[in-house]
């Protein structure tokens, strides 16, 4: 009996790390200061691009009476400019190729939200797989540049369906929605700088 349960394990360990393998794109930290990201969970869009997509956030540490915790902004965070992570440099998610560039040039307020597509880069892998990073402001490439991981490709903006500034990152291989991980010796560069 003790064989047959470790030999279904190892079958299910198996089909389990086949899945994921399969299921998820590692990708550089799409800024070089710290954020949080919340996921698009499996079935809330369904199209590629939304689909198991993340919007992150940067974040930076508020000290006051003697705490010391994590903020997304300061004051009320009714302007753009009170958010941590406006205008700063948005990285190249791998080595790839600008695929595709979208721009809306309505820049929203926090809090207000304005329909349309947001501005956005699409990069493409050797692999084929997609990756998108959208809600973007002056964008540094153009369609056929090569990037390497890492590289300013553009600032966070806050524009489309977008109440805050953020990041909104999708990937996916054909019409797959892959999940996003995050290549973790790549994130907080800046913010590890800051504390050194």
């Amino acid at each position: 009996m003790n064989l047959i349960k470790k030999l279904s394990g190892l079958i299910l360990l198996g089909f389990i790390s086949d899945l994921s393998a399969n299921d998820y794109v590692t990708i550089h930290a799409p800024t070089a200061e710290t954020y949080a990201c919340t996921e698009h969970w499996d079935g809330q869009f369904k199209h590629v691009g939304d689909a198991l997509g993340t919007d992150c956030v940067v974040q930076e540490f508020l000290k006051a009476d003697g705490r010391m915790f994590m903020r997304s902004y300061k004051g009320n965070g009714y302007k753009n400019e009170d958010w941590y992570g406006y205008g700063k440099k948005v990285l190249a998610p791998c080595d790839c190729i600008v695929a595709d560039i979208q721009i809306n040039k309505v820049t929203n307020e926090p809090g207000i939200m304005t329909p349309g597509r947001a501005s956005s880069i699409t990069f493409k892998k050797s692999d084929e797989t997609m990756i998108l990073i959208a809600h973007i402001d002056a964008p540094k490439v153009k369609v056929g540049d090569s990037v390497n991981a890492g590289d300013v490709v553009a600032k966070i903006g806050n524009n489309g369906y977008s109440r805050n500034p953020h990041l909104h990152i999708a990937a996916w291989k054909g019409e797959q929605p892959l999940q996003i991980r995050f290549d973790q010796r790549t994130v907080g560069i800046e913010t590890r700088r800051e504390m050194e």
